[in-house]
């Protein structure tokens, strides 16, 4: 009998959890009838992040996808009256991706649904091991011990 392996079952762990993470986002998405995918709520919420409309060549960077993944969010966006494609004022052969007013307005919602999700998601845990989860995970996400932890609880 093997003993059992302790960062392969953290490894499971964190898997399980991003995958009920994803599935109450993509719940409360639902509830408030956006008509938004998760995938999409990540562009808008990346797109909220410029202070001027990105080329789709950056938004394809900042979330580490191929440019083609951000053409296919960017179309569902635009039709459903989002985000509008705009040339841009130097070079019009470039084209940037702005938000519209239905976007902005989107986007509370997207947010007001996150914040619901993560209040459900987090709603076991006390202020202070919320506050220990925030460093652990900010360590993970560094990928360096001792860095960038968290001052408070969020």
């Amino acid at each position: 009998m093997t003993a059992p392996d302790p960062d392969g079952l953290l490894a499971e762990q964190l898997l399980r959890l991003t995958r009920r993470v994803h599935r109450i986002q993509k719940r409360h998405l639902e509830i408030r009838d956006l008509g938004i995918t998760p995938a999409q709520s990540r562009l808008l919420r990346t797109l909220a992040h410029y202070g001027s409309p990105p080329r789709m060549a950056d938004l394809a960077e900042r979330l580490e996808v191929v440019p083609r993944a951000v053409t296919t969010l960017v179309d569902g966006l635009e039709a459903a009256g989002k985000v509008r494609r705009v040339p841009d004022p130097a070079n019009r052969r470039v084209i940037r991706i702005e938000l519209t007013d239905d976007g902005r307005t989107a986007l509370r919602e997207l947010r007001r649904a996150r914040r619901s999700a993560a209040e459900e998601i987090l709603a076991p845990l006390t202020q202070e091991q919320r506050a220990a989860l925030g460093g652990l995970l900010d360590t993970l996400i560094d990928g360096s011990a001792g860095e960038g932890g968290r001052c408070s609880a969020p």
